[in-house]
């Protein structure tokens, strides 16, 4: 059961569909799962900028949760190295 809708723009749709597997699969369920839980256990909130980031392997994905309206809105996705 889904307590917030998950928005992914296409922007980062195409930055996670070049991440190779077994990477891509594990961000992808990351992703899904902060439907349930915007806030799992590992996330930082973000300093200097909106938003939240949780780790996934090499890579990080950014977000922000917007609470009033129950969305988590997924902001960018990449190598840890890269991503900010």
């Amino acid at each position: 059961m889904m307590s917030y809708q998950v928005l992914v723009s296409k922007k980062v749709a195409k930055q996670i569909e070049k991440i190779p597997d077994p990477d891509y699969t594990r961000i992808k369920k990351s992703i899904l799962d902060l439907g349930i839980n915007p806030r799992p256990a590992g996330c930082k909130k973000l300093e200097g900028r909106e938003g939240y980031r949780i780790r996934q392997g090499n890579y990080r994905i950014i977000y922000d949760i917007q609470e009033r309206i129950k969305i988590v809105a997924i902001l960018d996705v990449g190598n840890r190295k890269e991503i900010y």
